[in-house]
C-alpha cells in the first residue's frame, strides 16, 4: 500500500473517532441500551414506535411497522420429512378405490421425480390405509391417526393448497426457513430478530427446540445453518435449547468462578471490544458484546424457563405422558409456551423422523402419535391463557408426498416419495381464521386445482401477521437489497380475519 493510501485510511479511522467521541453521549447512550437489555422504544397500541424508558428488550432495526400487527411472536412447529398429506389431512377415495393402478400421465403430465422413483416401471395409485372421519362446524376431514387434532378443528385454518419448487430435503427445507433454496441466507427467526428485537431482556428473541420421532428414528438430519444469521449480525442466530444437563452450550462457568469475577471479566472485555470497535467500525464486535451480555443473563433466564417441575398435573395430561420427558416433542411444546410467556418473538421446533418412503403405515402411525396430543394441547393451553389470539402457530414440513406407492404395494404397506406439487399445512392464532379449509388438489392427490399458496406466499403472510410489508423489509448485502421472500410472495388475505 501506498504512503498516500496509508495516509488516507488513518483519516479514516481519525474521523471515525472523533465522531464516536463527539456523538458519546448519543451512540454510547445507545450502546449501553443495548448492554443493559433496555428499550428505549417500544410499540404503541396503534402498533409504532414510541419514546419509552421502561424496561423492555432490545429494539429492532425498524423504527415502526409498516402497519398494525395481530400477533406479538411464532411457534413454528416444523415437521421435517414431508408428512404425507394423503394420510392426514387430505382425504381422497378415488385412491382406494383405484388401488394399484397406474397413475395417468394426462395427471402427472411430465412433471419432475425424484431419482429414488423415476426408474419405477410404473407408479401404482394407493390411498390411506387409515380412515377418515368429519369433524367441527364445517365437517373438515381428519384422519383418524389424528384424534386430539380432529378435537380441535374448529380452531385451526387447514391449508391444502401449498406447493414449493424444491423436491429434495436439504433445498426444501432451507427454501422454507430462509426463503432460498441455498444456503447462506438469514432464517426467519433472524429476520425477526433483526427486524424487531426482542421484548425480553434475558432470553435471545429466537429459540430452537429438536426432537427426533419414533417413525423413522434415524431419518433425514437437520443442519445448524437452518436457524443461523446468515449474512446479518451473528446477534441473530438462533440459540438452540437442548435436553441435557446444559440446556445452551457453553452457557455455564467453569467451576471456581464467582458472580463477581464473572462480571468483571466482562466488562473489561467490554472495555477492550470497543477499543476494538472505535479502530475498525466492524459491527460484529457489537455483536459480541451483546451475545456476552446476554449469555451472563440467561444462565438465570434458562434454567427457570426449563424447568416444568412447577407445572400442575393437568398440563402434563393435557400434552401426553412423553411432556415428562426432555427432548420429545410434547416436551419441547411445552416450553415452547413457556417461552411463549417469557415474551420469545420465534420459537421454532424441529421435528424429526416423517420421511417415510418404505413402511409408511407402520412409521407414520408412531409419528402420528408422537405429534398429535402435544400439538392440540397447546392451541388449547395457549386459548386458555389469552395468549393465542396474539401467537401464530404454524404446522407442516417442507413438502409432500406422492399419491403412488414407491417400490413394492402390498395390501398391508407401501411407501411414498416427495412430492412439491400439492400438501397440507395449518396454521392457528392471531389474525387467521380458525376452522377453515383453504384450497384444493385434484381427486388424484397430485395437483392444485384451487387457491394455490407457493412458500413466499406463506412467509409474506406470516411476517404481515407480525405487522411487517415483507416486499419493504429488506437488507443490503453485496450491493443488493435482500428479503425473506427473495422477489415473489403474496399475502394470503383470504384465511385472514
Amino acid at each position: 500500500m501506498s504512503e498516500k493510501k496509508i495516509v488516507e485510511e488513518r483519516s479514516l479511522i481519525l474521523n471515525r473517532r472523533s465522531f464516536l467521541g463527539k456523538t458519546a453521549m448519543g451512540v454510547g447512550g445507545i450502546g449501553l441500551a443495548s448492554l443493559l437489555g433496555t428499550n428505549l422504544f417500544s410499540k404503541g397500541e396503534n402498533g409504532l414506535y414510541t419514546a419509552d424508558s421502561g424496561p423492555a428488550g432490545v429494539k429492532g432495526v425498524l423504527d415502526s411497522l409498516h402497519h398494525p400487527s395481530k400477533i406479538k411472536r411464532v411457534i413454528y412447529l416444523f415437521q421435517s420429512g414431508g408428512p404425507s398429506q394423503l394420510e392426514l389431512f387430505d382425504y381422497k377415495p378415488l385412491l382406494n378405490q383405484r388401488r394399484g393402478e397406474d397413475l395417468p400421465e394426462s395427471i402427472r403430465n411430465g412433471q419432475r421425480l425424484t431419482g429414488m422413483t423415476s426408474g419405477q416401471d410404473n407408479f401404482p395409485l394407493v390411498g390411506s390405509n387409515f380412515g377418515f372421519q368429519r369433524y367441527g362446524q364445517n365437517g373438515t376431514f381428519i384422519s383418524d391417526l389424528l384424534p386430539y387434532t380432529a378435537k380441535m378443528v374448529d380452531d385451526i385454518c387447514i391449508v391444502k393448497s401449498m406447493y414449493t419448487e424444491a423436491i429434495n430435503h436439504d433445498p426444501a427445507v432451507t427454501f422454507f426457513q430462509t426463503g432460498s433454496q441455498q444456503p447462506g441466507r438469514p432464517s426467519i427467526g433472524s429476520w425477526l430478530s433483526y427486524g424487531l428485537g426482542s421484548e425480553n431482556e434475558n432470553l435471545p428473541a429466537f429459540t430452537v427446540l429438536l426432537s427426533r420421532g419414533s417413525g423413522r428414528p434415524n431419518g433425514q438430519p437437520l443442519y445448524t445453518r437452518l436457524w443461523g444469521n446468515g449474512f446479518l449480525h451473528s446477534l441473530h442466530q438462533g440459540v438452540q435449547f437442548r435436553a441435557a444437563k446444559d440446556p445452551v452450550l457453553y452457557l455455564n462457568d467453569p467451576k471456581g468462578t464467582t458472580a463477581d469475577v464473572k462480571r468483571s471479566m466482562l466488562d473489561k472485555l467490554a472495555e477492550l471490544n470497543d477499543q476494538h470497535y472505535q479502530e475498525s467500525n466492524d459491527p460484529e464486535i457489537q455483536s459480541r458484546i451483546a451475545q456476552y451480555e446476554m449469555a451472563y443473563r440467561m444462565q438465570t433466564s434458562v434454567p427457570d424457563v426449563m424447568n416444568t417441575d412447577g407445572e400442575p398435573d393437568y398440563i402434563y395430561k393435557m400434552y401426553g405422558s412423553d411432556a415428562k420427558i426432555p427432548g420429545t416433542f410434547a416436551a419441547n411444546c411445552l416450553l415452547a409456551r413457556r417461552l411463549a410467556e417469557k415474551d420469545v418473538r420465534f420459537i421454532q421446533l424441529y421435528h424429526m423422523g416423517w420421511d417415510q418412503h418404505d413402511n409408511l403405515p407402520g412409521a407414520i402411525q408412531k409419528q402420528a402419535k408422537d405429534v398429535d396430543q402435544a400439538s392440540a394441547a397447546l392451541i388449547a393451553d395457549l386459548k386458555q391463557r389469552g395468549m393465542l389470539e396474539d401467537t401464530l402457530v404454524v404446522w407442516g414440513g417442507e413438502f409432500g408426498r406422492t399419491n403412488y406407492s414407491q417400490g413394492l404395494l402390498t395390501d398391508t404397506t407401501y411407501g411414498r416419495d416427495h412430492h412439491p406439487r400439492c400438501f397440507t399445512m395449518w396454521m392457528a392464532g392471531g389474525g387467521i381464521k380458525p376452522g377453515i379449509v383453504y384450497g384444493e388438489t385434484d381427486e388424484f392427490g397430485y395437483n392444485i386445482v384451487k387457491n394455490p399458496v407457493h412458500v413466499h406466499d406463506f412467509q409474506a403472510t406470516m411476517l404481515h401477521q407480525l405487522g411487517i410489508d415483507h416486499e419493504k423489509f429488506t437488507y443490503k448485502y453485496q450491493g443488493r437489497r435482500f428479503r425473506l421472500t427473495d422477489v415473489e410472495g403474496k399475502v394470503i388475505k383470504d384465511i385472514l380475519t
